[in-house]
């Protein structure tokens, strides 16, 4: 299908006989000598061979003949000058097709080939026929290769040899030959076409474009070689890459109708390096909000740093990684950065150490460990000129002045250099970690990044760390978590799941597996629903750790449905800079319902739910579980929860709300229940009853309040005389003042039903 016909093009130059004021003796540039009236060049109107026909006679070392109209030259268009030429007297030149290139503003475009091949003519009377293929590609068969820098030319030939000689010339054809490198039927094009060389140094970014820019739907085709792209380059059309491309880190390839990781790793032939640049697409032009890895395995040997990789240091708008792994390999770029220095801590400034020395070595995302400082602390701004450091939470104990260490562990995706990162998912990942590297760093801010249905397999250290409020409203669903430390003892380990710093979080239908702790929440707001966690071994009667841990005190937090196993759920006020209760809120907002409990193996001692006070005077007020199961296995323990007064111990006379109902206890000596109703029998004559609910109060709770009292059958004295006065009760009685007194007008004895609790419910 010819292009002069499909797209009104004329290409073939007007007859001879229409004149030949259009025909130039020189490049057929405007203002260029023509042949109209020159002494050597007439028209010939009756050629036995040509019919009308142009006669030259070769008077130049080089006679060019060139029509002065500008014939256009289209990208990916392939062009075909023909001329017929006969010798009709004196020296036998040489003959040839040739052109002149143009570009806009009819400046010359230097450093093309201009000229066919030559042509001998051996014989006066015979024609000979020459032709040469002028097109944007390097294709073979293509005579004059002019890439994208010429628009038009002006076409001719050139007689060459010696001068002296007389020649005929029939009128010049020039066709458009583009179907015989490619049908425009075809639904792709080729780069090739319109001027990229592949060589891996000239810059092709322009053909690529106009490939672009000419495929109007069809793919484009990248053959085989190397091409060096200068600058970015957005496709508006599908691409299939049988060669690949080069460019600096800092421009983007945009593959708008085939973005995926498979694409790009055709394009660049180096997983890692496409992922780079895929992901640089996703996060610089509006086109896709997915990238889908096409369930490709990528290895690495380092972190990969997505702020670097992204150009960005802060981000809103919802992007989505999806379906693919990364495979850590061992290498010396996963190992821990470990700095200590001296700094000083004051609570009027709770998340600064200031006065830090060697602070220029201590790094953003940088774990922190000292005296009095609570789990899972991060550096989250360094100020090397004021030889400060932001914290991720307060300090519970570390007034003053004291060495400090700060750990620096490497993340698979790494987005600490993120300022603010919001509404970002990773979906079907697996961070295959093998023990090397960590797996998931957060960005210092943002909102909502969501982990669903990826598996965080054999990371070093931790799984998904939050070093600020990169966690705040952090969705974690149906995701696994597989510990690198499961043959170690439960004691033992200290991988960390994930840790929440900021409030409003969804862990739900998560699996993990032996843990340190699954995870470790700071903030409010934390819905835990679904999840199974595990963190036995093969030790009798071994220790066990949190599976998850609250580390303020008004938590506002549901734990529901779960599958709590070999592990317990720990509560504790540490990242408080003031841990001693003063004003405000103390232990509340918190429910835990509907779970499952089991444990094996485990001493006696062993608790599933226990509070941890770091400070004085703390109270409980708003806690409510209800409606779990809790079994141990190959032993019995003595009590589902705990009071763990290391730091200090509860106000038992403040506890509000605190309810413990409706629970299932299987090999548990002592069912916490609170309120609870107990049956009391007096075998004798006393006065005063003294009820024991010792067994019942959670946390080593006071009797401080009854319900109601009910007696079962007759109140009798003496040898059956029945009482009717109604007695009055006594509450916080005994040593431990979890005794209720039921005192009566005269000693009597019988069975009653005391209902009592440990708080007061208003």
């Amino acid at each position: 299908m010819n292009k002069a016909i499909t797209e009104g093009l004329v290409l073939t130059p007007p007859q001879f006989v229409n004149g030949l004021d259009v025909w130039s003796s020189q490049d057929g540039t405007p203002g260029s000598d023509t042949y109209d009236g020159a002494s050597n060049a007439a028209y010939v109107p009756a050629d036995a061979d040509f019919g009308g026909c142009l006669e030259l006679t070769k008077t130049q070392s080089t006679q060019k003949l060139r029509y002065m109209g500008e014939t256009p030259i289209l990208p990916g268009c392939y062009m075909r000058v023909t001329a017929r030429v006969k010798a009709i007297s004196g020296n036998l030149p040489n003959v040839r097709i040739a052109g002149w290139a143009g570009r806009s503003g009819g400046a010359h475009v230097g450093g093309l080939l201009e000229v066919g091949p030559t042509t001998t003519i051996a014989t006066y009377g015979s024609v000979v026929e020459v032709s040469a293929i002028i097109g944007s590609g390097a294709r073979g068969g293509v005579d004059m290769v002019w890439g994208n820098g010429a628009i038009y030319g002006h076409f001719g030939l050139d007689l060459t040899g010696s001068n002296g000689g007389v020649v005929r010339i029939d009128d010049i054809q020039i066709e458009d030959i583009t179907s015989v490198f490619h049908r425009e039927l075809m639904d792709w094009v080729d780069v090739k076409d319109y001027g990229a060389v592949g060589n891996g140094s000239t810059d092709d970014h322009a053909a690529f474009e106009a490939a672009d820019a000419a495929a109007n739907g069809r793919e484009i085709l990248v053959p085989a070689g190397t091409y060096h792209l200068g600058d970015s380059v957005t496709f508006e059309n599908k691409v299939r890459f049988v060669g690949t491309v080069t460019m600096a880190d800092g421009d983007i390839l945009s593959l708008t109708k085939n973005f995926d990781l498979a694409a790009y790793i055709d394009a660049f032939g180096e997983e890692l390096l496409a992922f780079r640049k895929a992901v640089q697409a996703l996060f610089n032009y509006s086109d896709h909000e997915t990238l889908d890895m096409s369930g490709r395995r990528i290895s690495i040997t380092a972190p990969i740093d997505m702020a670097a990789v992204t150009g960005r240091t802060s981000y809103t708008t919802r992007r989505a990684i999806r379906n693919g792994q990364f495979d850590v390999q061992d290498h010396a770029n996963w190992d821990d950065d470990v700095v200590t220095s001296q700094a000083t801590y004051s609570t009027s400034s709770a998340t600064t150490l200031t006065g830090v020395s060697n602070i220029a070595n201590v790094q953003v995302g940088s774990r922190v460990t000292g005296s009095g400082v609570g789990r899972e602390i991060y550096v989250k701004e360094v100020n090397v000129g004021a030889q400060q450091l932001t914290l991720s939470n307060p300090l519970y104990d570390a007034s003053g002045t004291q060495t400090y260490t700060f750990t620096r562990h490497k993340y698979v995706l790494d987005f600490s250099g993120f300022s603010n990162l919001g509404r970002f998912v990773l979906d079907d990942v697996e961070m295959k970690c093998n023990g090397h590297a960590s797996a998931i760093m957060l960005a210092r801010s943002g909102l909502i990044f969501h982990v669903r249905d990826c598996y965080i397999n054999g990371p070093k250290d931790k799984g998904i760390t939050s070093i600020g409020t990169g966690c705040q409203g952090m969705l974690i669903d149906r995701c696994q978590f597989l510990s690198s430390e499961q043959p170690m003892r439960a004691q033992d380990r200290r991988s960390i799941g994930f840790n929440v710093n900021a409030n409003d979080s969804k862990v739900r239908d998560n699996r993990s597996v032996k843990f340190g702790h699954f995870g470790v929440f700071n903030g409010a707001g934390h819905l835990i629903t679904g999840n199974h966690w595990f963190q036995g071994d093969n030790e009798p009667n071994g220790l066990a750790q949190a599976g998850i841990v609250f580390t303020q005190t008004n938590v506002k937090s549901t734990v529901y449905g779960n599958y709590v196993d070999n592990s317990f759920i720990e509560w504790t006020n540490e990242h408080n800079e003031n841990p001693a209760f003063t004003s405000g809120f103390s232990f509340g907002g918190l429910t835990i319902t509907s779970n499952i409990f089991t444990a094996n193996d485990v001493a006696s001692w062993f608790s599933w739910i226990v509070v941890k006070p770091y400070g004085p005077n703390h109270y409980i007020s708003g806690f409510n579980v209800s409606g779990n199961t809790f079994k141990a296995l190959n032993g019995n323990i003595d009590r589902v929860e705990y009071l763990d007064d290391s730091f200090a111990g509860i106000n038992h006379a403040r506890t509000r709300n605190l309810k413990f109902t409706d629970n299932v206890y299987i090999a548990v000596s002592e069912h916490t229940v609170s309120p609870i109703s107990v049956r009391h029998t007096e075998n004798s004559d006393n006065k005063t009853w003294s009820v024991d609910f010792s067994e019942y109060m959670p946390f080593a709770g006071w009797a401080r309040r009854v319900e109601g009292l009910v007696a079962e059958g007759r109140i009798n004295r003496g040898s059956n005389i029945q009482v009717t006065d109604m007695p009055y009760t006594v509450v916080q009685r005994g040593s431990a003042k979890n005794q209720v007194d039921v005192v009566w007008e005269n000693s009597c004895k019988g069975t009653i039903h005391l209902v009592a609790r440990c708080d007061n419910p208003i």
